[in-house]
């Protein structure tokens, strides 16, 4: 009986152990992170720290991972698959309304560095979102942040959704040929893409999100939009990590406040400028401003994007979200 009574203990322990296992994860374990498109100049904040060996100056041991829209890197973290993700805040909130707890623990972008474009071939009659009646627009994926603002650009020109269609093309090459091909006569999207069918003469601003002033004007405040958020339960069991993170993520910050769209596009992979460099830091040019200086979240910024979401998602009420869970700042003045 003694025999079998240790061996009872023993399972229990063994169970107890495995289930604590993920939340005793080792200082020097592999952190994953999904980027929402690692290419993309408001996500470069994540390539531009791993450049620049901010990770392994904290010792922490990074992989970053690229998925081409944001709704899809949300549900890889949702399912445990990566620790973190380079995307909206706005997801974060999104999330709570479906009893998801998710974080922002490091803010890159104080506005939505997103342009809505308009095809040079519809431009005559399509001058703004009061025009999109009867239009199909182009967003990089269902439930993305890029349908979140639309939805709102248009409701607040007073076109109800039934009367345009969403369409998603993704981002890139593949927005490009969709607004080419006439499958989108307009459609959303960031730098480089937007300074390149700039360029090319295939397409217009319609509205302009890559400036305080010009987010100001479309959506009546600060957008906090491209961050790095966890899932609640894993920095609170991993408070160490999580602040080496924020902290990484934060020189970053202070080193694009500091440094030309020159110099640091001296820092990313080739293949994000291709042939074309000079246009590359044209577009980093008109996108710097976006940054936020410190990697912390812009006050007033969380109750715009409650609001922009508010709008036209039943589930999203003020009554029903928590703000003060979907963003933290006390990892960056952490000790990590």
């Amino acid at each position: 009986m003694f025999a079998s009574r240790r061996t009872l203990l023993a399972a229990a322990l063994s169970t107890a152990f495995a289930v604590a296992a993920p939340l005793a994860q080792a200082a020097d374990a592999p952190i994953t992170i999904m980027v929402g498109g690692i290419n993309k100049i408001i996500y470069l904040p994540a390539k531009l720290t791993e450049a620049l060996g901010y990770f392994k100056d904290e010792g922490l041991n990074v992989e970053l991972q690229s998925q081409p829209a944001g709704v899809d890197a949300e549900n890889q973290l949702i399912a445990g698959a990566v620790q973190g993700v380079v995307g909206f805040y706005d997801h974060t909130i999104d999330l709570q309304s479906k009893g998801k707890e998710i974080e922002a623990i490091a803010v890159f972008c104080k506005v939505p560095g997103e342009v809505e474009l308009v095809s040079t071939k519809a431009s005559a009659t399509f001058k703004s979102m009061a025009n999109a009646k009867g239009m199909t627009l182009g967003v990089t994926g269902l439930g993305s942040s890029t349908e979140f603002l639309t939805r709102y650009l248009a409701d607040r020109a007073g076109i109800a959704s039934k009367d345009y269609s969403l369409l998603p093309v993704g981002a890139g090459n593949t927005f490009v040929a969709a607004m080419k091909q006439d499958r989108i006569q307009g459609g959303m999207t960031t730098e480089p893409t937007v300074s390149q069918m700039l360029k090319t003469g295939d397409a217009k601003v319609l509205v302009d999100l890559r400036t305080e002033s010009g987010t100001q004007a479309a959506i009546g405040g600060l957008y906090p939009a491209a961050s790095l958020y966890v899932q609640n339960e894993w920095a609170n069991a991993h408070k160490e990590q999580a602040a080496k993170l924020a902290h990484a993520f934060a020189r970053t910050m202070a080193y694009i406040q500091t440094h030309s769209a020159e110099q640091i596009t001296e820092l990313v992979p080739r293949d994000y400028y291709g042939s074309d460099k000079a246009l590359y830091v044209e577009a980093l040019k008109a996108s710097l401003p976006m940054f936020t200086a410190d990697g912390k979240m812009p006050a007033g910024g969380p109750e715009t994007v409650l609001k922009v979401l508010a709008a036209y998602k039943p589930q999203v009420k003020s009554k029903n979200i928590d703000l003060s869970k979907t963003y933290t700042n006390a990892f960056l003045t952490a000790k990590p």
